[in-house]
Formats: structure tokens, C-alpha cells, sequence
């Protein structure tokens, strides 16, 4: 099981990978994302897993081990996509895991009692396109074709471009994937994304629940004229609005415990020596609540209005991505985490296990500790050790589940 884990993370860690900072691009539909995609097809390949897609390019690779009794399946699995410039462990550790997982219970003996397959969705950072965990929206209905397909990432390229669509009848946009049809449980194992885990010092953990988060496009604009010969008493300072407002957002958020971050930003004309017309910013905003997220943002909108009133400039709010808080399947995770002891956590960071349980489709998920609690960028990591052990945690849910044990 070693030699596999290490030798499935060696062959698709260079995949995508920046050499100037060691960080990861690889966005969905891109070259570096299909060549982590033919990655997976070729490991499903190798085990002779039997591999479905969708029209939105999600992928289910099953083991038919011969002595499945039927029933509903149990999915596991996670995405292969990266933030810009992100870690190498979100998403692929599921992946890899997954697969080293299905070896580990084949050297075991193990029959499954039930389909057992290995799901790869794709976009669920939402890093080309402005909607996280398109493709598992996609593939349980939660999101239509016709709400998704003119959906544009900043080139301006619409996912109808990218992705092939619902298949069956083409003048249906209200069709969406059969992919799940079958599926009754999912299992999605991800590094942490925090240190709850280092803090108790566990190598494993159990998520309970994912707080409710959104983005939201901060649209400002002002008066264009030059750096040099405008009076800064004169100005109607688009920039100057954004900034008051990352500010309020920063102190909201921390004042009610919560979490505001403007990460991106576009600035037109974005000359040095001009004042700027508009400045485009998105906020990612989440909270322990659905009440807390709404009174967030709803105090950041009224600063940033506030604040553009006394600027003379203007300000629209426009929701892009909100998912609402997730409780994952309490006895499904209860059971789970009983099994070997290991730590109920809460994560504030979304997944594609919260979408599908959403979705109605009991979910569960198992985190590895990550050391530093650093991700969405070059610094995230897990120890092999850790990894390893996520690995026999991930064979040893799935044989909990597949032996009698399903929900």
C-alpha cells in the first residue's frame, strides 16, 4: 500500500505544478487539469474499474468486484482541480487516497456487498468559473444546465464552451447527469484545512458540519481623471471606496467571529498615473451560521454604501456563489468516528461532499491532519505518515460500509 500511495502521488504531483513557486494551476478544462484527468483514467485502467461521465465532466470509476448483492452504491472520491496557485493536497489526497484505498481492501479480501466507486468532479474550487463545486452542482440537479451554461470565466469563455452539457435530449436544459443515480452514501476524505486536528493532536478526524459561505462581486465605480492635476478633495475615487470597505469588512469579521476576505480584484483602466473608473472586487464571505453570514454581509454592503456616499462614488452588491450551511449525516459520521475513536471536527470550507449531502445523498468526511494548517496555497501539506494513515482510515470506512454497515 506504500509503494502505491507514494508512487500514484509521485507520477501526478508534477502535474500542473509552477516551477517559480511550487504552487499549482490546475484550473478545470485546461491543459494541466485534462492531463490530471487521463491521470485517473489511466490508474482506473490499471485496476480495471469500470468508468462513467457525465455531460459536465464529472467521472464515477466503479469496482465490480463480482459479489456485489446490489443496493445503493457507496461513492468516494474528491476533485483534482486547484485553486490559483494552490496546494498540492485539495482534492488529489482524495483521489489518490480513494484509489490506494480500493488496493489496501482487494489485499485484505475484501468483497464488497454493495457497488463501491471512486468520484472525480470537476470546478469544485470555482477558480475559472464564478460558482464553486460547479460539477457536483451539476451532477446532483442542485444546479440546472440552463442556470450554468452562461456562466463565464475572465476571458470571457462560457462553460457551454467548455463542457459538453446534459446528456440525452440536447434542447433540454433542464436535464442534468445521471451519474448518481445509484449512489446512497458518499465518503470524501481532504486534508484539513486548519489545525483543530494538530491542536489534538490526532492524525484523523470526522467533519460534522460545513458553515454556510458566499461570494459576492463588489461592483464600485467613480469619476476616471489624472493622478497629477486632480485635487485629492476633487476626486470621485473608486479605489479609495474599496479600500475603506476591505477594511470594515476585516474589522466586522473579526469583531462577530467570523470570516471576510477580499482576495481578488480588477481595477479599469488600471494605469499607474490615473484615477480609476471601476473597481471590481470579490468578497468570500463565511460564518458559523446562515443568520451570521446574511448579518455579515449585510454590514459590509451597508459600510461599502455608506462609504461610497461620502467618496461620490457608487457601489452594487451582487451575489455570485452562497451555499447554505451543511450538517452532514449525524449518524453516518457518528458511526464512523466511534469505530476507531477518532475527533468530530466542524470545517468552515467548502466541499463537494456538502453538495451532494445537500442534494440528499448521506455524506461524511474524513480530514488528515495538515501540520501547519496553511492550504489554498504552496505551504499546505500532510505528512506521508499522516497520508498513509488517512489512507487504511478511508479502506476501513469503506469496509465498515460495505460490510453490512450502510446507513
Amino acid at each position: 500500500m506504500t509503494t502505491t500511495f507514494e508512487q500514484m502521488w509521485a507520477d501526478l504531483a508534477p502535474v500542473g505544478r509552477s516551477s517559480r513557486t511550487g504552487g499549482y494551476f490546475r484550473q478545470p478544462f485546461t491543459a494541466a487539469d485534462d492531463e490530471a484527468q487521463a491521470w485517473f483514467l489511466g490508474e482506473c485502467a490499471r485496476r480495471d474499474l469500470r468508468v462513467e461521465r457525465d455531460g459536465f465532466g464529472n467521472v464515477v470509476a466503479w469496482w465490480d468486484s463480482g459479489g456485489q448483492a446490489g443496493g445503493p452504491g457507496l461513492l468516494t472520491g474528491s476533485h483534482l482541480d486547484s485553486v490559483l496557485d494552490g496546494g498540492a493536497y485539495d482534492g488529489p489526497l482524495g483521489v489518490v487516497s480513494a484509489l490506494a484505498a480500493v488496493d489496501v481492501l482487494r489485499d485484505r479480501g475484501v468483497v464488497p456487498d454493495r457497488p463501491l466507486g471512486i468520484g472525480v468532479f470537476r470546478e469544485e474550487e470555482g477558480s475559472r468559473f464564478p460558482l464553486a463545486c460547479l460539477g457536483s452542482r451539476l451532477a446532483t440537479g442542485t444546479t440546472s444546465w440552463d442556470e450554468a451554461k452562461g456562466l463565464r470565466d475572465r476571458d470571457g469563455v462560457a462553460v457551454a464552451d467548455v463542457m459538453d452539457g446534459p446528456q440525452g435530449d440536447p434542447g433540454d436544459d433542464r436535464a442534468g447527469s445521471a451519474l448518481l443515480a445509484g449512489v446512497g452514501t458518499f465518503v470524501e476524505l481532504h486534508v484539513e484545512q486548519g489545525r483543530d486536528l494538530v491542536d489534538r493532536g490526532a492524525a484523523i478526524g470526522v467533519a460534522t458540519g460545513i458553515w454556510p459561505h458566499g461570494r459576492y462581486r463588489f461592483d464600485f465605480t467613480g469619476e476616471p481623471n489624472h493622478a497629477g492635476t486632480t485635487r485629492m478633495e476633487d476626486r470621485h475615487d473608486p479605489m479609495l471606496t474599496y479600500a475603506m470597505t476591505v477594511l470594515a469588512a476585516n474589522k466586522q469579521a473579526r469583531l462577530s467571529g467570523q470570516r471576510a476576505t477580499f482576495g481578488r480584484v480588477a481595477v479599469r483602466p488600471n494605469g499607474t498615473n490615473a484615477v480609476p473608473a471601476e473597481v471590481t472586487a470579490w468578497l468570500d464571505a463565511r460564518a458559523s451560521s446562515t443568520v451570521d453570514l446574511m448579518a455579515l454581509v449585510a454590514e459590509v454592503e451597508r459600510m461599502a454604501v455608506d462609504r461610497a456616499g461620502r467618496d461620490g462614488t457608487d457601489v452594487v452588491v451582487t451575489p455570485e456563489s452562497v451555499t447554505a450551511e451543511v450538517v452532514l449525516d449525524v449518524e453516518l459520521g457518528g458511526r464512523i468516528a466511534a469505530a476507531h475513536g477518532w475527533p468530530l471536527v466542524p470545517t468552515a470550507a467548502g466541499h463537494d461532499a456538502g453538495i451532494l449531502s445537500s442534494a440528499g445523498i448521506p455524506s461524511a468526511m474524513l480530514f488528515v491532519r495538515n501540520p501547519t494548517g496553511i492550504s489554498h496555497s504552496p505551504q499546505e501539506s500532510a505528512s506521508v505518515a499522516d497520508c498513509l494513515a488517512g489512507v487504511e482510515a478511508l479502506a476501513d470506512t469503506l469496509a465498515l460500509l460495505t460490510s453490512g454497515g450502510r446507513p
